[in-house]
């Protein structure tokens, strides 16, 4: 099963609430499937931003059932725990693009011209986990603990100085604080 046919299953098993069939029609409209996850942090590669959700999905999974206990397919929580890790960075949809840079050939010592993945904007809206709120948004209505985990998942790599706010968001909503640990361990550990 490739990436892409297993997000989609996780997807479709977990996520029905209105609007869901639109904003899963959009991502397959999108570069959902074949973006990076980053331009240089972690898998900048194709496909790296699919694989990086589910990386983030297994091991949101791991984290919630080492904090309540075994998670049964049918609790109501799986629809949350899909919702915030396969669409937490939603904001990265569209985002990339592929430019060219001079290089110089260890081997033959020519310069060659090689891709890269640079950022190319095209909504600019706040910060990453803003962004990524807004744009599931746009299809179908959030939990506000999925908001929480959503917009928080960045934990204090998106937020200035002196900002308490996402401690206190993750003081008060364990799904905001597990879901940035997944996305911490699927980042540093998973995708090194």
């Amino acid at each position: 099963m490739t990436d892409k046919e297993r997000f989609i299953e996780i997807y479709n098993k977990y996520i029905h609430r209105e609007g869901a069939d639109e904003l899963l029609g959009w991502l397959n409209k999108s570069d959902m499937f074949t973006a990076p996850a980053s331009t240089r942090f972690h898998l900048s590669v194709e496909g790296g931003l699919c694989q990086h959700s589910l990386h983030v999905y297994d091991r949101l999974i791991q984290l919630y059932e080492m904090e309540f206990g075994k998670i049964e397919e049918s609790d109501p929580i799986m629809e949350s725990i899909a919702i915030s890790s396969l669409l937490h960075d939603l904001c990265k949809v569209n985002f990339y693009t592929v430019s060219l840079r001079n290089s110089k050939n260890e081997e033959t010592g020519k310069w060659e011209k090689l891709p890269y993945y640079s950022v190319s904007e095209k909504l600019n809206y706040g910060g990453h986990g803003s962004k990524s709120v807004f744009l599931v948004e746009r299809f179908m209505k959030l939990k506000i603990e999925e908001a929480i985990a959503i917009n928080c998942h960045m934990g204090s790599w998106d937020i200035a100085p002196g900002d308490y706010s996402v401690g206190n968001a993750f003081s008060n909503c364990k799904l905001a604080l597990l879901t940035h640990m997944a996305d911490e361990f699927a980042s540093f550990v998973d995708e090194v």
